[in-house]
């Protein structure tokens, strides 16, 4: 991944010489995040502490259980952003799983920009008490899928590839959302459940009767992490330093990837944006260390060429720091065509109709893919 690196001394401004004149916002913004509890719920909330300080903006955070829930009230226009994770955003734009259902579809997501800290780790964690110590251990182990979140249970998945397991050699565990598969370890309804390490949930687990472990993943198991870059294309590993059970210590080897994500969809006003994307940037000297993880949004960490296209309004403000190169923006222009040829594909597969919609969707996206020359996940 290409993060900035070089110093950006214009955008280290105090939080205290912000004014609300210097950001075009309206006086009720509204975002959907994860669960109460979750790590992503606690840093926009954070986020809203520090906007309403500094400008009198009043930031309304919506928690929602799955992706689907995330993404809804974006796509009717019932809130401006979503701070989520890669299935609102990238599994979203690509039209699979949930959002390759018939009232579905690939979506134009846009980003603004992202958490990339790399102090937390998005990992599976299983109770203390089994003695599980490598994913391959969860054989025949209770595992944990959230209903409508397709983003949880690939990354679970990729985890037990990582371990050469899949879903077939494990007793899948339904749970209605985030929150109630960590409460069902609590409870011992279930053995292994995906978060970032930093989650509420998380820290509550380790407190729990049965404790927490976060198996690790080796940097240097080549054919584990293949396994799971076919699962999952978006994640590397990591040396988590933030989290339940690791603050403290020398950290915790697993993986991870940019969460929570802050998106918009491509007709979200531009103006709106640019402000949105500036008040971010130039109120993090606010918010910093306020919650758990939060410190991955500052603007050295972000990566300007990810997996899912940045909106016009965000393009305009990192213009204007100087710091949007060609090559940025060479990059968001494949990405966009990546969209288009997914979306006239969607459009075309609609005008027939088939009968069984999953499975022609499923093959008109990956030849679609295949003809713009992109890159054929999933």
């Amino acid at each position: 991944m290409k993060y900035l690196t070089s110093a950006i001394a214009v955008l280290g401004l105090s939080a205290t010489m912000v004014t609300a004149q210097e950001f075009d916002l309206p006086k009720q913004l509204s975002w959907t995040a994860y669960d109460t509890g979750s790590a992503g719920y606690n840093q926009a909330v954070a986020i809203g502490a520090a906007l309403q300080d500094a400008t009198g903006v009043n930031l309304r955070v919506l928690p929602g259980k799955n992706d689907v829930s995330r993404t809804e009230p974006l796509r009717q226009g019932r809130v401006q952003f979503s701070a989520t994770g890669v299935g609102g955003s990238y599994m979203a734009q690509e039209g699979v799983f949930d959002f390759g259902a018939k009232n579905w579809g690939p979506q134009p997501i846009r980003v603004l920009l992202a958490n990339n800290g790399g102090e937390i780790n998005l990992s599976v964690g299983v109770p203390d008490d089994l003695g599980i110590k490598n994913y391959s251990d969860l054989k025949g182990k209770r595992v944990a899928f959230i209903v409508g979140a397709p983003a949880l249970n690939v990354n679970t998945q990729a985890y037990l590839a990582y371990g050469g397991l899949t879903w077939d050699d494990v007793e899948r565990v339904d749970f209605g959302g985030f929150g109630a598969s960590w409460t069902g370890l609590i409870e011992n309804q279930v053995d292994a459940v995906f978060a970032s390490t930093n989650s509420g949930r998380a820290y509550e687990a380790a407190a729990g009767p049965r404790g927490l472990f976060w198996p690790p993943i080796d940097p240097d198991n080549a054919e584990g992490l293949k396994a799971m870059s076919a699962i999952a294309p978006f994640f590397v590993a990591n040396k988590a330093s933030v989290g339940a059970n690791i603050d403290g210590t020398d950290g915790y080897q697993g993986a991870g990837y940019a969460y929570p994500v802050l998106t918009a969809i491509v007709e979200t006003d531009e103006s709106l944006v640019y402000n949105m994307t500036k008040a971010m940037v130039e109120l993090f000297p606010g918010y910093a260390g306020k919650a758990p993880g939060i410190d991955g949004w500052a603007m050295d960490k972000q990566n300007l060429e990810w997996v899912v296209p940045y909106h016009d309004g965000a393009i305009r403000y990192y213009t204007e720091q100087g710091i949007w190169t060609d090559a940025a923006q060479a990059h968001n222009d494949k990405l966009i065509a990546r969209q288009t040829a997914l979306s006239e594909a969607w459009n075309a597969l609609d005008a027939i109709n088939p009968d069984d919609w999953e499975a022609a969707w499923a093959d008109a996206r990956r030849q679609a893919l295949k003809d713009g020359g992109f890159e054929v996940t999933f």
